[in-house]
């Protein structure tokens, strides 16, 4: 089967997932098809997990252009819908060894926060994890990735196409990284 193939596939077996469903409060309402939640501009649940390396640098992949939403694009966060059985936390875990191969990591919580855009409608939990091993991309979703520095990442944002859900989550831990330092000081 061809790499095409395989993402059409991919794609076809994630759209019909079943999806948490839930209201401008992030109060379950049910679960629904990915596909059908998409296409009535209903509100599901998405994780987002930053990965850093020790040295402080940011795991940034390009998705594969099958994607339904954002193909083609520069993504700062794994991470994906949360399907209607399980926590944040839960989906957290399993999306990022789905999309990177990394695995039993400590997962830090930092931020929960809705976020719209044409055609995603989320509330979100932003995740971060440190890992200095070896990636293993899932090649139905991820084209590509690589570890640069933050500094490197914000400059991209100005000249590449990134995900704007990710780089809502990315932003939102910048800030909140820069109070907890103005605090400390």
């Amino acid at each position: 089967m061809s790499q095409n193939a395989k993402e059409a596939a991919h794609r076809a077996a994630s759209d019909a997932e079943q999806i948490a469903w839930v209201d401008e409060q992030d109060n379950l309402l049910g679960a629904l098809v990915r596909a059908d939640l998409r296409e009535r501009g209903l509100i599901g649940r998405g994780t987002y997990i930053m990965l850093f390396n020790s040295a402080g640098d940011l795991c940034v992949h390009r998705r594969t252009l099958s994607k339904a939403i954002y193909p083609g694009f520069w993504d700062v966060a794994a991470g994906g819908m949360v399907q209607a059985d399980e926590s944040y936390a839960e989906s957290a875990a399993r999306e990022l060894e789905e999309e990177l191969g990394v695995s039993g990591v400590e997962l830090t919580a930092h931020d929960h926060f809705y976020f719209e855009d044409t055609g995603n409608r989320l509330w979100c939990s932003a995740f971060s994890a440190v890992w200095d091993g070896p990636l293993k991309l899932q090649p139905e979703e991820v084209l590509e990735a690589r570890f640069i520095p933050v500094e490197q990442v914000m400059q991209e944002i100005q000249q590449k196409p990134y995900c704007p859900d990710s780089l809502a989550a990315l932003k939102r831990y910048l800030k909140a990284q820069q109070r907890d330092v103005a605090k400390n000081t």
